[in-house]
C-alpha cells in the first residue's frame, strides 16, 4: 500500500520537481521545519520510492535532438515472448525515451528523440527489423507546448493531506 503523504512532504516534493539542487536548509524553511528533520523526510521519501531518482532535465534542441516522433505501434501478437523481445529491443534503443503499453487500438506507444528525419529513418530501420509489428504509425511532434516532469500534488478541494 502507498505511503500516505502529508502536505509537508508535498511541499517539500513540490520544492524538489522545481528545482532538486535546493540546498536543505532552503527547503526547510520554505516548509517550515529545521534541517535535520527537513533532510530525513527527504531521505525516507527516497528510500519508500516516492523521489525515483533525481536527474539533470536537457534541453532536447541543446544536444542535438529537437525531433519528438511518437510512435504507435500495434502488436504482431500478444504472447509474452513477443512483449517481452518488444520491450526488451525498445528499452535497449537509446533515442527511445519512454515505452508505455496502451489500451486501445494502440498496443504501445513510444516517445522518441532524434536529430532529423534521417535519424529517425535510421531509428524506424532497427526497430523494425528487429521486432515483428502488425502496424507502426509516427507522429512527428511540430511544437512543445508544454513540457514538464513534474507531477500536480495539490490536492483536491475539500480533501486534507491525513485524508489521503
Amino acid at each position: 500500500m502507498p505511503r500516505t503523504l502529508d502536505t509537508i512532504d508535498r511541499r517539500i516534493l513540490a520544492l524538489l520537481q522545481e528545482d532538486a539542487t535546493r540546498a536543505v536548509a532552503e527547503i526547510a524553511a520554505a516548509v517550515g521545519l529545521s534541517q535535520t528533520p527537513c533532510w530525513r523526510r527527504i531521505q525516507r521519501l527516497r528510500s519508500d520510492g516516492v523521489i525515483d531518482r533525481t536527474v539533470a532535465i536537457l534541453s532536447p534542441e541543446a544536444v542535438g535532438l529537437g525531433l519528438t516522433v511518437f510512435v504507435e505501434i500495434q502488436a504482431h501478437d500478444h504472447s509474452d515472448a513477443w512483449l517481452r523481445h518488444f520491450a526488451a529491443t525498445a528499452s535497449a534503443i537509446p533515442e527511445v525515451l519512454d515505452v508505455f503499453r496502451m489500451a486501445g487500438e494502440t498496443d504501445y506507444l513510444l516517445r522518441v528523440a532524434v536529430r532529423d528525419m534521417a535519424h529517425f529513418d535510421l531509428f524506424y530501420r532497427r526497430l523494425v527489423e528487429a521486432v515483428p509489428m502488425r502496424n507502426v504509425t509516427s507522429r512527428f511532434v511540430m511544437e512543445r507546448v508544454k513540457a514538464s516532469t513534474a507531477y500536480p500534488l495539490e490536492l483536491p478541494a475539500g480533501r486534507r493531506a491525513a485524508d489521503t
